[in-house]
């Protein structure tokens, strides 16, 4: 264990920003926290300057990302493997890896904070194992700059299940894509109420073709012009296509079911929809409401298992964002390639048939029901629609028209759903993998 923060962490040394890096990778890779929760419940985290904070976040995120490679690196180094305790050690030895090869912290920086922090394990006899080891790596200067070497770490870094899912599904050349564009920062895209060109300006942000803004200058959103007026909403540009691709709203009535945290539900109230926000957890709908709150935006919110509740009267377009696996999301939640696994995928396709089912039952006559997943996974994409219709004729596709979206219209398949990957727009920034459907109830 590491001993207690002392004062001189809270001095803007850095070495406190390592500290909060170590705990938080620990909670994630050897308790499976997820990656929000562990930088939520960070409290080492939150009492840091605000560049130490920023520091802190970019090294989580590039050991999770190349976590496979930054392993290969030092245990190159290593005369014998490493004991098991103190769990810390291969830790230490990652953040310090990750700087030296990845970040360019300068090699004494690197080292000497990794040493103190090893000072502090209850073995201190492991000191010495960590000045030496990345002591060789930054000597080493190993890179991954060529096109094979990238083409390689693409593959190296992502799980060999992920990796030949994707192969198969969507071909190696996109497979490798996806795992490059994994390996990068990704930026801020950002969702307007109105008057995208002038928060274009004043948010110094790129004006995509769907209408989302992307920014690149990085930052705490918070901080941004027009955040605390409410003029704008952190989402990214692939999670609205679902929502734009419905067309004129105004009027419609609309259940987003598992709606938390509200982006989608942002997006519907914004186009003139009555929308009802059903999601199961109470936390999370909590921060819903503190979303649309901050957007002077209202709808009615349920607090419920959507398998149980059911509506008053049936809506006109029935939105089921369901839980997922989450892998259309590991640019900006790269714990996702360290944390699932294939049995996640199977368990969360049982969830997803069973929301299915209850979903429909709220659909108007004529209206339509719209399954999004953020994953790539066929089995909780295509495949799950595919079975359920096979088994509900009262149900047929409703293709999306994406003649208002040509910038996206290759996102668009032969059956009419919509699937996006991380590697399109590459040269902005990539996108996040989506699925959607729209299934029209037939009267």
């Amino acid at each position: 264990m590491v001993d207690k923060k002392t004062e001189q962490d809270k001095q803007t040394d850095g070495l406190g920003a390592r500290r909060a890096a170590l705990e938080i990778l620990m909670a994630i890779l050897a308790r499976n926290r997820p990656l929000d929760e562990s930088l939520h419940k960070s409290e080492a985290l939150r009492a840091l300057p605000t560049n130490d904070r920023a520091f802190a976040r970019l090294l989580i995120h590039t050991v999770l990302r190349r976590l496979p490679e930054i392993d290969a690196i030092f245990e190159a180094f290593l005369a014998r493997p490493l004991p098991n305790n103190p769990s810390e050690l291969k830790h230490l030895l990652r953040i310090g890896t990750a700087q030296l090869i990845h970040l360019k912290t300068p090699p004494h920086a690197a080292v000497d904070t990794c040493v103190s922090l090893a000072e502090r394990l209850k073995n201190r006899k492991f000191k010495g194992l960590v000045n030496a080891v990345l002591r060789k790596v930054a000597a080493s200067k190993k890179s991954s700059g060529t096109d094979s070497d990238i083409e390689k770490m693409a593959h190296l870094n992502t799980p060999d299940w992920l990796w030949q899912c994707w192969v198969d599904q969507y071909g190696e050349a996109n497979a490798s894509a996806i795992g490059h564009q994994h390996l990068k920062d990704p930026p801020l895209d950002i969702s307007v109420k109105c008057e995208p060109e002038k928060w274009a300006e004043l948010l110094d942000a790129e004006l995509l073709p769907t209408g989302s803004l992307r920014r690149t200058g990085g930052g705490d959103p918070s901080q941004l012009p027009g955040f605390e007026d409410g003029h704008w909403w952190v989402q990214d540009a692939a999670a609205t296509l679902p929502v734009k691709l419905l067309g004129d709203l105004n009027g419609k009535v609309v259940i987003d079911l598992c709606a938390a945290p509200g982006g989608k539900t942002a997006q519907l109230i914004t186009a003139g929809a009555a929308v009802t926000a059903v999601d199961i957890s109470k936390n999370r709908m909590a921060r819903l409401s503190e979303n649309l709150e901050r957007l002077n935006l209202t709808c009615d919110t349920i607090v419920a298992d959507m398998r149980q509740w059911r509506p008053e009267k049936a809506a006109d377009i029935v939105l089921l964002d369901a839980p997922c696996t989450s892998t259309g999301t590991c640019r900006r939640h790269p714990d996702i390639l360290r944390l699932r696994a294939p049995a996640d995928v199977e368990k969360l396709a049982e969830v997803q048939k069973s929301l299915l089912s209850a979903a429909a039952d709220m659909v108007l006559g004529n209206g339509l029901l719209v399954y999004v997943t953020c994953s790539l996974q066929p089995e909780e994409g295509p495949d799950q629609i595919t079975a359920y219709l096979a088994d509900h004729p009262n149900f047929r596709r409703e293709p999306f028209d994406a003649t208002s979206l040509d910038s996206v219209d290759h996102a668009i398949t032969e059956d009419g759903a919509l699937r996006t990957l991380p590697n399109y727009w590459a040269d902005k920034g990539g996108m996040d993998g989506f699925f959607a459907v729209a299934l029209r109830r037939i009267s």
